[in-house]
């Protein structure tokens, strides 16, 4: 009786589910968990058919034992002698024992009959149960394949989303550097620009001092027929303002003013000149002097003679009424004003301008500076001249001195006036191409300063 299986092995018990790990983990754990209740109910059944086989047995061997001891009977009968009869009363006690024993194996027998057939019902549902496992198994590995193509297309998509957004980074980061190369450079350039514009400013800038002097008429100049802006006489200036050109001078240079122009050149096309001191010689290059940019440009003024500008009027009252206290104040001769043709006023400025009918009014209260006026409150107000200005004539030049000639590599053998001295003596001798010299100017090693001419390229 030891292993005796069924007759027929449930399906359900060859079923197997793949233990890989990836994308079938989750599906296959789901139906491993199904897997091991079919596996119980498959057991169950299987003990169940055991029994019935081992019971089958029993009644098999009893129905031997029965058959054998009817044959014993009719056998001791044939014989007829009395211990057969008694063998054979006993074996008849035996058989009808034997009858209640089969009796009692077939109600077994068909109490095991009747747990064979509930057995094949429960693994009947048990098979169908299986087949509906292996359908929904194979739906849900359908579902997970349609899953798994799904995540590969979605990660082909995704990478290729990944790659292109590389590409835009790519292409932004090479735009990026360009663009930065493109600051770098225009603002190399507007360095240089500003460096250019300061230079250009530094050259064309006027820094000069203009002194007062007393300008005395000796013709009355003819007025123009045409009238000015503000329609009254003006005080005309025309000044011209011309900007000395300058050579800066170093240690060890010199520079000799000739009185002729022959005389220069000749000093320049000898390369290089020996000039005698003492027991001493020096050996100095004559160089052509070229001269700074200058400007020279004239200035046309216009001084108005009934105008009269007011500054720092505050805004204490209304604009008109501000003007009817300033037409007021300036109307009073006792402070030294006079009648006032019209008064002007922009309180956001907190100027005015106020005209005068006679002429000569302005230019007296132009000269005081102040005036003290009375709105709400008496108030201490500048005054000024109006005037206007043109630039006419501006002019730029830059050349090359025609008598003027620079020295250079001199060597301090002595001093610098003695050594000024032997310069002036050599460059006047004609044996050594010189001529008069009008002015002579060397400074020694470790010093500078800047040399100024004039327009006509006379004076140093």
């Amino acid at each position: 009786m030891d292993g005796v299986k069924g007759p027929h092995e449930p399906p359900c018990l060859s079923l197997t589910v793949g233990s890989g790990s990836g994308p079938f983990q989750l599906d296959s754990l789901l139906l491993q968990k199904d897997q091991t209740k079919v596996h119980a109910r498959a057991r169950a059944c299987t003990r169940t058919e055991v029994q019935f086989h081992f019971s089958f047995s029993v009644i098999s061997a009893l129905r031997t034992l029965l058959v054998l001891s009817v044959h014993l009977d009719q056998t001791s009968i044939q014989t007829g002698t009395g211990e057969q009869v008694m063998a054979d009363a006993k074996n008849k006690r035996s058989a009808l024992e034997h009858e209640d024993s089969l009796e009692e194996a077939r109600r077994e027998l068909k109490e095991l009959k009747t747990k064979v057939e509930k057995a094949e019902d429960v693994k009947s549902r048990l098979i169908l149960e299986s087949l509906e496992e292996d359908e929904a198994k194979k739906e849900a590995q359908e579902e997970m394949l349609a899953c798994m193509k799904q995540q590969e297309s979605l990660k082909e998509e995704f990478t290729q989303n990944m790659k292109e957004v590389q590409t835009e980074l790519q292409k932004l980061s090479r735009r990026k550097q360009d663009l930065l190369e493109e600051l770098r450079r225009c603002q190399e350039e507007l360095t240089a620009k500003r460096e250019e514009s300061c230079s250009l400013k530094q050259t064309f800038t006027i820094c000069a001092h203009i002194p007062e002097a007393e300008v005395r008429f000796v013709a009355p100049e003819e007025e123009s027929s045409e009238e000015s802006p503000c329609g009254d006489q003006l005080i005309r200036g025309v000044f011209t303002i011309i900007q000395r050109s300058g050579f800066p001078l170093k240690g060890g240079q010199a520079l000799l003013t000739f009185e002729e122009e022959k005389v220069a050149a000749q000093i320049l096309r000898i390369p290089r000149c020996q000039v005698s001191c003492d027991d001493k010689s020096v050996h100095v290059k004559p160089r052509r002097v070229a001269l700074d940019s200058s400007v020279k440009f004239q200035v046309n003024l216009n001084v108005s003679r009934t105008h009269l500008k007011v500054f720092g009027v505050p805004a204490a009252l209304p604009e008109e009424r501000t003007k009817d206290r300033l037409e007021v104040s300036f109307s009073r001769p006792s402070r030294g004003g006079g009648e006032v043709k019209s008064v002007e006023y922009d309180q956001t400025t907190g100027e005015g301008l106020v005209t005068f009918l006679h002429p000569g009014v302005a230019e007296r209260l132009a000269l005081r500076g102040t005036y003290h006026i009375h709105l709400d409150s008496g108030v201490e107000v500048k005054v000024g001249p109006s005037y206007d200005y043109e630039l006419q004539k501006f002019q730029t030049f830059c050349g090359t001195t025609t008598r003027t000639v620079l020295l250079d590599d001199i060597i301090d053998v002595e001093d610098e006036e003695d050594l000024q001295d032997h310069l002036e003596i050599h460059f006047q001798k004609p044996s050594n191409n010189g001529g008069e010299i009008e002015c002579i100017r060397y400074i020694s090693k470790g010093k500078a300063l800047r040399a100024f001419f004039c327009e006509d390229t006379q004076d140093v």
